[in-house]
């Protein structure tokens, strides 16, 4: 069983949803990081979502870009990026861990070394925010010659052929936005999901977990209401970490969005999808 079916069960017993919390590697500095880390474990994050620094994170909003900035200005790369996962793996065995990053970085080792290099500092998968569904093929390969999971994104626009070839070519999970644009949380996430779910369900495909736009226990109720298996908070989090906020407030607030996964109302939904 792979991290993120165990974590799906996990939930699923105890009657809660997956909350995935997000961070940018090496913000603001790689050892201020892995205490960062350890706080979103602690805060009781069920899987953790991880960016590499990039120069033009163009999926990204500027908080998210603002983060990247920093970590590059405190001298993180790729390869001190992918120590900082080894770190992390080696304290939290169970923790599903995906990477959140851009062809440039991928090309630049180049696909397959790419892939094997998450694998060996422990990822359990990869998401390419800027290669579409018809060009994945090959990262596909490249993910499961490495055993880890190739996740993609999924829009309620997405047509019905494109959700048949995510459900082919993914694993874990699948990642479905919650409003049209760039990461952040200033716009509120639109929750008219039900079709989009319905054509993933139809198809086969991995659970469906909500991100964009998720900043507060209320929204994470009413993605969960939607019917999705979870979902991820990025922007708000970083926010606090760029405020100053230390690891003991960050893991406070990751606890309040957490809180909104356990609902008497939302029996079984962690296994849908």
């Amino acid at each position: 069983m792979t991290r993120y079916a165990a974590m799906f069960a996990r939930c699923a017993a105890s009657n809660q949803a997956a909350f995935g919390a997000f961070l940018m590697l090496g913000d603001p500095n790689p050892v201020a990081c892995a205490d960062y880390l350890d706080a979103l474990v602690a805060g009781g994050a069920d899987m953790i979502e991880l960016g590499i620094p990039f120069s033009d994170p163009v999926a990204d909003g500027p908080v998210i870009q603002s983060a990247a900035a920093r970590a590059l200005a405190a001298g993180v790369r790729t390869a001190d990026a992918l120590a900082l996962v080894a770190d992390f793996r080696s304290r939290h065995a169970n923790v599903p861990i995906g990477i959140l990053t851009y062809a440039n970085i991928v090309a630049a080792r180049g696909i397959d070394a790419f892939c094997q290099e998450l694998a060996a500092a422990g990822a359990d998968s990869l998401l390419v925010a800027d290669v579409p569904t018809l060009e994945a093929a090959p990262y596909s390969r490249a993910a499961k010659a490495a055993g880890i999971d190739l996740v993609m994104i999924a829009a309620p626009n997405t047509p019905q052929a494109t959700l048949a070839r995510i459900a082919s070519l993914s694993g874990g999970y699948t990642y479905c936005v919650a409003r049209v644009g760039v990461t952040g949380h200033g716009e509120a996430p639109r929750f008219d999901h039900r079709p989009l779910l319905d054509g993933l369900a139809a198809v086969g495909a991995p659970p469906p977990i909500l991100g964009f736009g998720i900043g507060s226990a209320e929204q994470v109720t009413a993605a969960l209401a939607e019917g999705v298996a979870g979902v991820i908070s990025g922007s708000a989090i970083v926010e606090r970490i760029a405020r100053g906020e230390g690891p003991d407030e960050v893991a406070a607030f990751v606890a309040d969005l957490k809180a909104g996964t356990r609902q008497p109302e939302l029996r079984g939904v962690a296994t849908s999808g």
